[in-house]
């Protein structure tokens, strides 16, 4: 016996196909509308622009909170990962700095063993950077520091971290430095940690050039290059930069020193130095000239 059709259904499916029927009709149209290129159609599109558009604002909304939520998140997830990185590299930096409090305990304990005697303590005065004569043709600063507060012709000038320069020329109340950049900067240099002796020689340039560099096979870029101490212009072991590898082939260093940001600078003077009044107990006694006008019998 077959099943009697339920009337509901059929009416609901016959309902449904001639709904989209209608609305597949209905977007047929607006797309042929959309396409016709005259001027009568053009004032109906405005027409119907106006007249729909604004009634379906309701609708962006939701759209546009929904974008917002979206963008929202993703900066959230930045924000979040820009957060495990920046823990990642604290609890690395933290590693260094055990480290480096266990080097500077050996080397008190070594120095302490070894009864080494060191220099002097380095004294130093801070300064403001008034005016920048950077340019095409020099490389230099003037600081609100000079004669009267014990700055001398080439003392160091550093910032935070590296070298600036040299002073090259004081007055009673203002100095002026002379950066590592300048064409007529010239600074002995040792890189670390192969131990190559170089001329660190600026070319107003950001990166100064090595020159006379003894072996360049053994020098790498990222080694640190410091003062040497050679001709006693410069205490040693003082930070420089870093050796770069110019597209030219020749070896720079890159300056630890921020010229961009130099707003104060640290010139250090150099501790008073021992005088030596007499010959000392290293060469002994003077031994006692006979008298010339003694006899020789007497």
């Amino acid at each position: 016996m077959a099943e009697r059709p339920d009337p509901i259904a059929e009416l609901t499916r016959d309902t449904r196909r001639l709904v989209v029927g209608v609305i597949v009709v209905l977007l047929l149209g607006l797309f042929f509308l959309w396409r016709i290129d005259n001027t009568r159609v053009e004032q109906l599109r405005m027409d119907l622009i106006d007249r729909f558009v604004p009634s379906f604002e309701w609708t962006v909304r939701p759209v546009a909170a929904v974008a917002r939520m979206v963008g929202e998140f993703q900066s959230y997830t930045q924000v979040y990962q820009q957060n495990e990185e920046l823990r990642r590299e604290l609890q690395a930096m933290r590693g260094w700095r055990e480290a480096a409090l266990q080097l500077e305990q050996k080397n008190a304990q070594l120095l302490a063993l070894n009864n080494v005697r060191l220099n002097p303590r380095l004294t130093f005065v801070t300064g403001e950077v008034m005016a920048d004569a950077g340019g095409p043709f020099r490389r230099a600063a003037l600081v609100n520091i000079g004669r009267a507060d014990g700055i001398r012709d080439g003392a160091v000038a550093m910032d935070g971290l590296g070298i600036v320069g040299r002073i090259a020329g004081t007055g009673e109340r203002a100095s002026r430095i002379l950066f590592l950049t300048d064409s007529s900067s010239r600074l002995p240099v040792t890189v670390k940690p192969s131990g190559q002796r170089a001329i660190l020689a600026g070319d107003n340039g950001p990166l100064p050039v090595l020159d006379f560099l003894d072996g360049t096979d053994a020098v790498r870029p990222g080694d640190r290059v410091v003062s040497s101490g050679a001709g006693g212009l410069f205490p040693p072991d003082l930070l420089v930069g870093q050796v770069v590898a110019a597209p030219d082939g020749r070896l720079r260093v890159h300056p630890a020193a921020d010229f961009r940001r130099l707003h104060f600078v640290r010139v250090i003077r150099p501790g008073p130095s021992e005088t030596v009044s007499g010959p000392g107990d290293l060469i002994g006694a003077l031994i006692p000239q006979p008298d010339a006008a003694a006899e020789p019998g007497q």
